[in-house]
């Protein structure tokens, strides 16, 4: 184990224990969606979504939440969360083997690097805590963990798996549609990673359209329009989710995904995907941050090279320091417009040195070279 991952286990056990204590928000919806798809009862089976809209969450993360059913509630829900903060630091070790593997032979300084990861991290982890403890969304988790697989897949030249492991990510949560602009990053082998993300993400979720057409209606099921939502300062005022509101998330999120692969840039795809999530939702839930944190943590440690990961806690300190310390919704709401637009204009527009053995070269290539 190297140092730096020492001292993130630390991090992880402390930030572990302190929402411990009153975690498992959101794990209910899990167990309840577990138990209704494998349950005879009319109200599950096929028929889960179109009778329980409100469980927005994809069909292998319910599938992976029984995995704890066998034990007691308390002590179930206690596995999950230390399973899901467990893969919080697996994602910062790939993640760093990622970037030193990305970046061979351009002479990267590999202290250098951990030291970045470590710093980038240490704000990432807080965030993770957030959505694998506090909250136990295991589908979010899962969306994350399989997309951060797929970066991996991705600069080893493991095209197939790429496909397979987006459509995972998209089966566990809908909204990681974002970060299929990944699937564009290698062209020779594109067709055939395209091919397996659409048949297995068919497979997933066609059961239930095609026996259930009334699931259709879960895609209109709508929250709250918070306060403090980013979408108050596009004049949204709408008490409830607008009807064109998780569309426009999920098409401006691969649209900015693909302009960054145009630009050579597809280390941005997840922060830009989760920084259309957090501009264009009506929600604020702090775990959203999480998704965020890991675009940050990609960015800093693949996307760029300075020794000071300053984007990811800017990230923090502008999204989850902004809900603790500013009373005003609108005041919030503000700052995380600001960051997301400030975040997207930064990754995309701005000067990026790119080694001169590296340039026009894609993470494939750069492989076999």
């Amino acid at each position: 184990m190297r140092w730096h991952t020492s001292l993130l286990t630390v991090w992880t056990a402390v930030w572990f224990l302190l929402a411990e204590r009153h975690g498992a928000v959101s794990w209910h919806y899990l167990r309840t969606g577990e138990e209704l798809l494998f349950s005879p009862v009319p109200s599950g089976g096929l028929a889960l979504y179109a009778n329980h809209p409100e469980l927005q969450i994809g069909p292998v993360s319910f599938v992976a939440a029984a995995l704890f059913t066998p034990f007691p509630a308390a002590l179930g829900e206690t596995l999950a969360e230390a399973f899901m903060s467990i893969l919080g630091l697996y994602m910062l070790v790939l993640i760093g083997r990622t970037a030193a593997e990305h970046n061979l032979g351009t002479g990267l300084n590999h202290r250098r690097l951990q030291q970045r990861v470590l710093v980038a991290g240490a704000a990432f982890i807080p965030m993770w805590v957030e959505v694998s403890v506090r909250f136990a969304h295991l589908d979010d988790v899962l969306a994350l963990f399989f997309t951060t697989l797929a970066l991996r897949a991705l600069v080893r030249g493991n095209v197939t798996a790429v496909g397979v492991l987006l459509a995972l990510a998209v089966d566990s949560k809908p909204w990681a549609v974002g970060f299929l602009p990944l699937l564009a990053v290698s062209r020779p082998a594109r067709p055939r990673a395209v091919a397996w993300t659409v048949g297995l993400v068919a497979a997933a979720w066609f059961p239930f359209y095609l026996s259930h057409p009334d699931t259709f209606h879960a895609a209109r099921f709508t929250i709250p329009n918070h306060p403090a939502s980013a979408l108050r300062w596009f004049g949204v005022d709408d008490p409830v989710t607008p009807w064109w509101d998780r569309p426009a998330q999920m098409i401006l999120g691969i649209a900015l995904g693909a302009l960054a692969v145009r630009r050579n840039r597809w280390a941005a795809v997840v922060l830009l995907a989760a920084d259309a999530r957090i501009m264009l939702d009506p929600s604020v839930y702090t775990y959203y941050n999480a998704s965020v944190l890991l675009g940050t943590l990609v960015w800093d440690s693949v996307g760029q090279r300075r020794l000071v990961p300053w984007v990811s806690w800017t990230a923090l300190i502008s999204l989850y320091g902004s809900a603790l310390l500013v009373p005003s919704p609108s005041g919030q709401g503000l700052i995380r417009l600001a960051f997301a637009v400030g975040s997207v204009l930064y990754v995309l527009c701005w000067p990026q040195r790119t080694p001169r053995n590296r340039r026009g070269m894609r993470p494939a290539d750069a492989r076999k070279r």
